[in-house]
């Protein structure tokens, strides 16, 4: 029997800047496009919006300007059904932007964030009353590159001992260069991640920061404390680390449209489900599936199959997982 560590089911609370975002169509070019669409984009948002789709009550704290951009974001993210009731507004800043410019398989974003209302939050942040009864408080490591106070709500949220708190907390390493000083990353994500009790980083991020010969049992070794990492091997696979095992599932097939966001909706699935009170395993494929969501639109977040799908593809037999004909993954 699998008996590994996982939260206690109830509500997660999403800590972290959301801002308005502006990206041409799948086949334009932002140099060259007659329109841009206009959505909302943040890490943290995103978690929520997923976990609410799968059903997961979920909070979003953060801060946005008193400005048609922050009411757009606050509205959008509501409509996922995300509690959004402790979102501040502050009247002197302004809510951030971002512009998406794709480059063939890769997407650069371009930040428009300096002096943001979210740049502003601080420790404080972490005494709404959403925080103390939640079953996860989840975070990511863009918080702690917007600006010092931001760091320091990283830090506290962190840095809260585990017997000082019910709820689990959550960490997404989500290494963004443009937003670090030069050689500043690399120490603060290892820390941070390391004091979490479910962390995720992505093999690549991780070589990138840490070391280029990394393989994920080597994330391992640098960020032992976690109870549960998943390390995410981009299209390939995703492995769990725990104190009583470890556990490897392998990406569905996906026609990628734009990967931007895949992360946000596999670290919200694998939550769904170890707060569903699935084993990892079952966590890991709920991950992929929510991914796949992701990957399949230009937007941060795409539709989830229907329930019936996701039960299906989560109650296949392991050799019928992902299978290269279409048994696995392209039904979601």
């Amino acid at each position: 029997m699998n008996r590994a560590w996982r939260p206690a089911g109830g509500a997660v609370v999403c800590v972290g800047e959301t801002m308005a975002a502006l990206a041409p169509g799948p086949s334009d070019s932002l140099e060259t496009a007659g329109a841009l669409r206009l959505s909302v984009a943040g890490a943290e948002s995103n978690v929520a919006m997923y976990l609410a789709d799968h059903g997961v009550p979920a909070s979003w704290l953060s801060a946005v300007g008193d400005d048609a951009l922050g009411r757009r974001v606050r509205a959008a993210v509501a409509a996922a059904g995300v509690d959004v009731g402790g979102v501040r507004t502050d009247a002197t800043r302004p809510t951030g932007l971002l512009v998406k410019e794709p480059t063939g398989a890769r997407t650069r974003v371009h930040y428009y964030r300096g002096g943001s209302a979210a740049s502003a939050l601080g420790p404080d942040l972490l005494d709404d009353d959403r925080v103390g009864p939640a079953a996860v408080v989840h975070l990511t490591g863009v918080t702690p590159a917007l600006s010092p106070s931001c760091r320091n709500l990283a830090e506290r949220a962190l840095g809260t001992p585990r017997g000082e708190r019910r709820y689990a907390l959550s960490f997404d390493v989500n290494h963004r260069p443009a937003l670090w000083p030069e050689g500043t990353a690399a120490g603060v994500l290892r820390d941070l991640a390391d004091r979490a009790d479910i962390a995720f980083v992505g093999l690549d991020e991780a070589q990138d920061l840490w070391g280029s010969g990394l393989d994920a049992a080597g994330v391992r070794k640098l960020l032992p404390h976690p109870r549960l990492l998943v390390v995410k091997d981009g299209g390939l696979r995703a492995t769990a680390f725990g104190d009583d095992g470890t556990w490897t599932v392998p990406a569905l097939p996906t026609d990628v449209v734009e990967p931007v966001g895949a992360g946000d909706a596999f670290a919200a699935g694998f939550l769904a489900g170890l707060l569903r009170g699935g084993d990892v395993p079952r966590a890991l494929r709920l991950g992929h599936i929510t991914a796949a969501s992701a990957l399949r639109v230009t937007d941060d977040r795409g539709p989830l199959p229907d329930g019936s799908a996701i039960e299906r593809l989560l109650g296949l037999p392991e050799e019928s997982w992902a299978a290269p004909d279409g048994t696995g993954g392209s039904a979601a």
